[in-house]
């Protein structure tokens, strides 16, 4: 008898992007609707990197990365741990893409309204919400149903 070895959930990074208008960007999925811009992280790719590429792929433009602002565990088969981060707008034209119907920039309030899904709008909330303090949440599906939540202290230099 073999012992399963393979990885029990897939990693998962997002960001809140914002420009130099404090406008949020979000991408229109073919199938989810407006979310954040989010992806797999590849094998072998460090979550930075993977955060770089999945907002160039899904809206055509490069970002700086900022604080780490909530770490969600799907706790719904298929798991998932999602870091989500906030991050700045850099440059670059906005496009859709293989993984994106539409991309734009939204006031906040705007950006609320669009994004319906019940734990995306969730996610959306709680980055808006970011007190520099990195946020745990862990939930279900099916209904959504936030399981735990913690904070993991504030982002600061020691």
């Amino acid at each position: 008898m073999s012992i399963d070895t393979s990885p029990r959930h897939t990693a998962v990074v997002g960001c809140l992007v914002r420009n130099a208008e404090n406008r949020v960007l979000l991408i229109k999925h073919y199938k989810r609707g407006w979310e954040i811009p989010q992806g797999r992280v590849e094998e072998g790719e460090n979550l930075l990197d993977a955060l770089r590429r999945e907002v160039k792929e899904e809206a055509g433009v490069e970002i700086e990365p900022g604080p780490l602002a909530v770490v969600w565990s799907m706790l719904t088969p298929p798991s998932a741990v999602i870091f989500t981060f906030l991050g700045r707008y850099l440059s670059g034209e906005l496009c859709s893409s293989d993984d994106s119907v539409e991309a734009g920039w939204f006031a906040e309030e705007e950006a609320l309204g669009l994004v319906t899904g019940s734990v995306m709008h969730d996610r959306l909330q709680v980055l808006l919400d970011y007190q520099d303090t990195t946020l745990y949440r862990a939930y279900t599906t099916r209904p959504y149903q936030v399981q735990l939540e913690a904070s993991l202290g504030p982002q600061s230099a020691a």
